[in-house]
């Protein structure tokens, strides 16, 4: 199996947020800055290395008919972990993304990629997927968070881009800019995959 692939796919060819279109409560909710988007998406990618790695690990010994419950507990597990890391090392963070890390259980991205690929492949591979799918995750989220800050705030990262003159488009920090935002970057790169197979 070529590893490198299933790593490389999650990043562009089938991301969650551009391509697959998963994930899209946290990805709207929380893109207001781009660290936030940044700190949301590395939790997510953690949760979705940890419980493919343990999804693809027990894969054999999981009764079919109840898999889907096992699964849950898995990633409820790395999740609680992650959560109570956040909160002890990273506390604004984890007090700005609030209650979308405890979501992250019932993440889309999290459970597809638990039951389409690791339930069905080795260790190495489930561990490419995730890390790569959690990569292009994490990405996604950081470039809308970046695009909305600047727009919505002149500033990345907490730090001011543009003189006093500067007048932001609040509307951009709010929902419908998430919506417009993620809209125009999923056509801009429907647009490009377009034009390189024409």
């Amino acid at each position: 199996m070529n590893y490198m692939k299933e790593f490389s796919k999650g990043l562009i060819k089938e991301n969650p947020t551009f391509s697959l279109l998963l994930g899209m409560c946290p990805t709207l909710a929380v893109t207001t800055a781009a660290v936030n988007g940044l700190g949301m998406g590395l939790a997510t990618a953690a949760v979705l290395v940890c419980s493919n790695l343990m999804i693809s690990a027990m894969r054999n010994i999981v009764p079919s008919k109840i898999r889907i419950p096992i699964y849950v507990v898995v990633i409820a597990t790395f999740v609680t972990v992650v959560d109570m890391v956040m909160q002890a090392f990273m506390p604004g963070l984890h007090q700005a993304l609030g209650l979308f890390i405890p979501l992250i259980v019932v993440n889309c991205i999290v459970l597809q990629r638990a039951e389409a690929f690791a339930s069905q492949n080795g260790l190495l591979a489930a561990a490419a997927d995730g890390l790569g799918m959690g990569l292009g995750f994490t990405g996604a989220l950081t470039l809308l968070g970046g695009i909305r800050e600047i727009v919505g705030a002149g500033t990345i990262f907490g730090k001011a881009l543009f003189g006093a003159g500067f007048q932001p488009m609040l509307i951009m920090i709010l929902a419908p800019g998430g919506l417009i935002t993620l809209g125009l970057l999923i056509a801009l790169l429907n647009h490009l995959r377009a034009r390189r197979i024409a």
